[in-house]
């Protein structure tokens, strides 16, 4: 008789996920809050973080005496380096991304080895506007492609936010639903398979026609 394989799930696969917003009934904390419980429906392991965790001085070599790292700082690299990609909720100020957010991105990256390179990343976005914050996100793209996070390719941008949610958290319009929620699979696909499944990582590079060498390889 065949044995038959028991099916364990994403159990193993996790995700930090955090809204970049500061505010109390933030729109980006709800989409980052459907995201959550989207990754544990479909078997994931999420660590939801705030964005007041991250907290630290306005970026300055000057205090860099001693090895110092501010705690927030020390706290996103501990969190990114303990999951397996990180999903980031973003308000858009001013057609960038929030300064703060750009303050601890640039005092993580400073850590040795840099906890940003090779971790995979979803950006998404939640706004009143008809642009639901996208442009925002694509200033945001940079810093981390930059510094080598493998950022998906299919952000999500949700529009008009203040009239999206229903009392339960979930999308008021059930297309928009499917699609936040065929994006997230899809991300957590990848991350899934990136993890357990390194040689599929190595074929993508080549197909590219970048030979996995130590001279093409990313300088932090």
């Amino acid at each position: 008789m065949e044995k038959q394989l028991k099916n364990t799930g994403r159990g193993q696969t996790s995700f930090l996920v955090f809204s970049a917003s500061l505010r109390k009934g933030s729109l980006n904390t709800k989409l980052a809050k459907l995201a959550v419980k989207v990754i544990e429906k479909n078997g994931g392991t999420v660590d939801f973080a705030d964005m007041a965790e991250f907290d630290c001085p306005t970026f300055n070599q000057d205090l860099e005496i001693d090895n110092y790292h501010p705690d927030g700082a020390e706290a996103l690299r501990k969190k990114i380096l303990a999951n397996d990609a990180f999903i980031i909720s973003s308000p858009e100020y001013n057609g960038s991304m929030p300064g703060y957010l750009k303050n601890v991105i640039d005092w993580t990256s400073r850590f040795r080895p840099q906890p940003f390179h090779q971790h995979h990343a979803l950006l998404m976005s939640a706004s009143p506007s008809m642009a639901g914050g996208n442009r925002g996100l694509w200033a945001l793209r940079v810093p981390f492609e930059h510094l080598g996070t493998r950022v998906y390719p299919d952000m999500f941008s949700l529009a008009t936010a203040h009239e999206a949610f229903k009392e339960d958290g979930t999308l008021k319009n059930e297309t928009l639903a499917k699609r936040f929620e065929d994006n997230l699979i899809a991300f957590m696909n990848l991350v899934e398979a990136s993890k357990h499944y390194p040689c599929i990582k190595k074929a993508w590079v080549e197909f590219l026609g970048e030979k996995p060498a130590k001279e093409t390889e990313r300088v932090e």
